[in-house]
């Protein structure tokens, strides 16, 4: 099978989901990546070529490989075309998989099912823990961005084969070449294999109200660590990794975030209590609203583990239940869930 037959068969997959996404929806990406595997196989039962395996590995990059070509399958219930993609170093890469593409299903908005060559799809790299590319689909209308790739003057192909070390240096250009002139917090030139991308931060004192909840309920539903005690020094290191890296903030004072009296007990009344229970309390409507909209690739890289949006709440309190100490999250708090 050549490349454009390949592409062909994705135009008749991403048609078929496309119409079923719009009579009934697909809820989970769980759900849509199976599905895509289950199309797959029918439209091309009569290649004995393809053999589509429906127990590969978690982190197996693509999620699905069928002979020299492989799909990366990436899902929203937003209404945009952008998404977290796998991890630059792809130690979990499939064997034999020359010609990637990305299938993505968009249920927000106008509920569609397209498809990219995954080369062209990548268009930027961020990192907190280990570096990670976004890939985007462009919407009708939009003109294509370049991809990364063609920002940092090296083909996929070459790219990949690289030590993390030389890969690094590529990042460490781009990141010069995006922000001339913004105050960068860098990274060393060093072997280690955990960077953190130069942005340019934004003080989490500066913003508005409202985005200082959004984040702050992000940040408490990904980092589950911040019921523990409060002798714990480490517990808001997750917190400010994802502040700074994943929003481009810098937050001076991460512990006066869910225990400061300004958002504990902003009424500054005298009933006492746990203040981080108070504060998260008050951040339950935001956080259901950042389980449903945060993409499964940040469950991954905080959590360990993907899990769908509408058991992200559970899941948490099964995770704070755990580590706090005088107190049991699930005793107080998404009591209606």
């Amino acid at each position: 099978m050549t490349t454009k037959d390949f592409e062909s068969l994705l135009d008749k997959c991403c048609e078929q989901l496309t119409s079923e996404a719009r009579a009934s929806g697909f809820k989970t990406s769980a759900q849509f990546e199976n599905r895509v595997r289950e199309v797959l196989r029918d439209l091309t039962t009569d290649d004995d070529s393809f053999q589509i395996d429906f127990n590969s590995p978690a982190q197996a990059f693509p999620d699905i490989a069928m002979g020299e070509f492989g799909v990366e399958v990436k899902f929203t219930l937003n209404d945009t075309w952008r998404s977290i993609a796998n991890s630059v170093l792809e130690t979990q890469r499939v064997e034999g998989v020359k010609y990637i593409y990305v299938v993505f299903g968009k249920m927000g908005g106008v509920l569609e099912v397209r498809w990219g060559e995954y080369e062209a799809s990548v268009v930027h790299v961020r990192t907190s823990h280990v570096p990670r590319f976004e890939v985007e689909i462009a919407a009708d209308g939009e003109e294509k961005r370049e991809s990364l790739f063609k920002q940092m003057g090296i083909s996929y192909d070459d790219f990949r084969q690289l030590e993390m070390q030389k890969k690094m240096k590529y990042i460490r250009a781009y990141a010069k070449k995006i922000h001339p002139d913004g105050k960068l917090w860098w990274i060393e030139d060093s072997n280690a294999e955990e960077h953190t991308l130069p942005i340019q931060a934004r003080l989490y004192t500066n913003l508005t109200t409202e985005e200082k909840t959004r984040l702050r309920a992000e940040a408490a539903l990904l980092c589950p660590n911040i019921v523990k005690s409060g002798h714990d020094r480490n517990k808001y290191d997750n917190v400010v990794l994802y502040l700074l890296t994943y929003r481009g903030v810098l937050c001076h004072q991460a512990r006066d975030l869910f225990s400061a009296g300004s958002v504990a007990n902003p009424k500054n009344d005298d009933e006492g209590g746990v203040y981080i229970a108070r504060a998260l309390k008050l951040l339950e409507s935001d956080m259901k609203k950042a389980a449903v909209e945060l993409d499964d690739a940040l469950f991954i890289e905080y959590w360990g583990e993907s899990c769908p949006p509408e058991k992200r709440i559970a899941r948490w309190l099964e995770k704070a239940d755990e580590v706090a100490k005088g107190w049991k999250p699930s005793a107080c708090l998404f009591l209606e869930r």
